[in-house]
């Protein structure tokens, strides 16, 4: 067949370096049983995830060109091929149970996908992706750092984060604008945060969509129940919290606006 050319409607750039794509794959350091694959594109990937001991094996992606070429370039799992959205699909049509995701993600849908792995947190124990250096950077920030902000609380509340390796434009086709990484989020043991969770996402995204502001200021659409520790916190900017002071703040809340 034809190779598959990277469509920019798609945000596609194929990755053409062996060593970073074993690297990617070696990065994952629990299958399991189950393993998504997403946006496979040319397969570069694909081939080294069908060595690994793995029950059941999907790879999905938008592309039309891409599932027929994966389908003929590997025949003996063709059937593990599907032409869709994940940002759609419904997962139960994927999996029954758990499933690490793994990926050379699409740039211009890398955080959707990451908040549809949030929204399924509790059946994705690791994912392992390549993101825009810029976003990479900023899921796995600390408090305190310039680019911790909205995604970095979020997903650090439910997932512990590393940020892996740092990938030249130069190692895919079409190369990007931009430098790339691969990070890894394991699930961490936290079952619940131990507040309105519903709440806790419109307290962070407040404080953040004013990150030059105090939170005092930031979150005055709030009503609190005051005591020393939340008047401390509230002297603050919202970037220099953890996940467990913006629970605190949380459960100070008697009322929104």
């Amino acid at each position: 067949m034809e190779p598959v050319r990277a469509k920019k409607h798609l945000g596609q750039h194929f990755l053409k370096d062996e060593n970073v794509a074993r690297k990617i794959v070696d990065s994952l350091t629990m299958p399991g049983s189950a393993v998504l694959e997403i946006g496979p594109g040319t397969g570069v990937l694909t081939k080294h995830l069908l060595k690994l001991p793995i029950e059941k094996f999907l790879a999905i992606d938008l592309d039309w060109d891409s599932i027929p070429y994966l389908k003929t370039t590997f025949p003996e799992a063709a059937d593990s091929f599907i032409e869709g959205d994940f940002l759609k699909i419904p997962i139960d049509d994927l999996f029954p149970g758990n499933f690490s995701v793994i990926g050379n993600f699409p740039y211009n849908i890398s955080t959707q996908i990451l908040f549809r792995v949030l929204e399924n947190r509790n059946r994705v124990p690791e994912v392992v992706g390549m993101f825009q250096k810029e976003v990479a950077e900023r899921i796995a920030a600390p408090p305190g750092s310039k680019t911790y902000g909205i995604m970095s609380v979020l997903l650090q509340a439910w997932f512990d984060i590393e940020y892996l390796f740092t990938v030249s434009a130069d190692v895919f086709v079409p190369p990007p604008k931009v430098q790339s990484a691969v990070i890894r989020l394991k699930r961490n043991q936290v079952e619940s945060l131990g507040c309105d969770e519903k709440l806790f996402v419109s307290i962070v995204k407040t404080a953040f969509n004013q990150r030059r502001k105090t939170l005092r200021n930031a979150l005055k659409s709030f009503r609190f129940s005051p005591d020393a520790a939340l008047e401390e916190l509230l002297t603050k900017r919202a970037e220099r919290l953890g996940v467990e002071e913006f629970v605190y703040i949380t459960n100070r809340v008697v009322e929104a606006d």
